[in-house]
């Protein structure tokens, strides 16, 4: 059923910004959608399919609220928008989009982009322990990392901890050159880097000497009590039952955690439970623990990352459809 709207923006200056350098933001949305926009002046003209149309007029309104709240605008973010509001129509982008979490160093905001992430930031502002569970390149780590940073800004706790664990994906560590530190930096780095993306270089530096961010491996908090401390728990897929436990007992007074992990990814010896699994099925209901599930729709690194998410998704439920037909 195909069906026509017209969209006033009423706003030459407006117009510009939503339309984009020669209409590049209209033809996104002509692309995204399947449907024709045409521009007269402020007017956008919407047809196509009935359900689209309405999509791309929801859309339109939406990110007109979002420059008038003094929102750039990026075409990956018109992306973000059709995705969700592709998922409900009815979700405000201004509730999500203006959802400042922290702002860097280099003035960069730092904000959800999808309603998981969303729903995952609420879930750490009003819990004790938080779990961000789904594929590479949903924001796990890095929207984790913002909120602990914000939180030691405010004074909300005096210190970070960023903790992974080292499994040997392929590489025994005993063969590798340097001492224990050297040998269990890399798995560290992509904290080191998202910290870096946040606070500029020096302040990174002194936190880092003066302990009030550390970065470390899981095996380093056995026997510790983190008091005041916002505590995040990257890749938690490649810990063992004993380590998750472990980990989630070392929480003292004051101190906030997030674990964040892949249960598609892990890496552990196949007779080695994930931790991770073992507390989605132990810990569901606790009352101050929640859980946020991302998807491939919450993918926001390049789009071509979530191509690849979801055709690695379709493969595995492939292998488990066939497996099935032969037992």
């Amino acid at each position: 059923m195909s069906s026509s709207k017209h969209f006033d923006v009423a706003d030459a200056a407006l117009a510009a910004q939503l339309f984009g350098q020669q209409n590049k933001h209209l033809k996104l949305v002509e692309k995204k959608l399947g449907i024709r926009l045409g521009s007269q002046g402020t007017v956008i003209h919407l047809s196509g399919d009935a359900a689209q149309v309405h999509v791309g007029y929801r859309l339109l309104e939406e990110l007109c609220f979002l420059l008038q709240e003094g929102v750039p605008l990026y075409p990956v973010d018109i992306d973000y928008a059709l995705r969700i509001l592709s998922s409900d129509s009815t979700t405000s982008l201004r509730d999500i989009f203006c959802d400042t979490v922290f702002i860097s160093a280099r003035n960069k905001l730092i904000a959800p982009k999808s309603l998981a992430q969303k729903n995952y930031i609420d879930h750490i502002r009003e819990n004790h322990v938080v779990f961000g569970v789904g594929p590479a390149g949903t924001g796990k780590t890095y929207l984790a990392m913002a909120m602990g940073v914000a939180a030691l800004m405010r004074k909300e706790v005096s210190r970070i901890m960023l903790v992974r664990p080292a499994v040997e994906a392929g590489e025994k560590l005993g063969f590798l050159p340097g001492d224990l530190a050297e040998k269990v930096n890399p798995y560290l780095r992509p904290l080191y880097d998202a910290l870096y993306d946040m606070l500029d270089m020096e302040k990174v530096q002194t936190f880092l000497e003066t302990g009030v961010v550390e970065v470390a491996p899981l095996a380093f908090m056995r026997g510790r009590t983190l008091n005041d401390a916002f505590v995040i728990l990257d890749e938690a897929q490649n810990t063992t039952t004993e380590q998750m436990k472990m980990f989630l007992t070392r929480l003292g007074f004051g101190s906030r955690a997030v674990i964040t992990g892949d249960v598609t990814q892990i890496d552990l010896p196949h007779n080695s439970q994930s931790g991770l699994l073992h507390a989605i099925d132990v810990l569901y209901g606790v009352p101050g623990i929640a859980f946020t599930h991302f998807s491939d729709v919450d993918v926001v690194r390049h789009p071509i990352v979530q191509a690849i998410v979801r055709a690695y998704q379709q493969a595995d439920s492939q292998k488990i459809e066939e497996k099935r037909s032969t037992t």
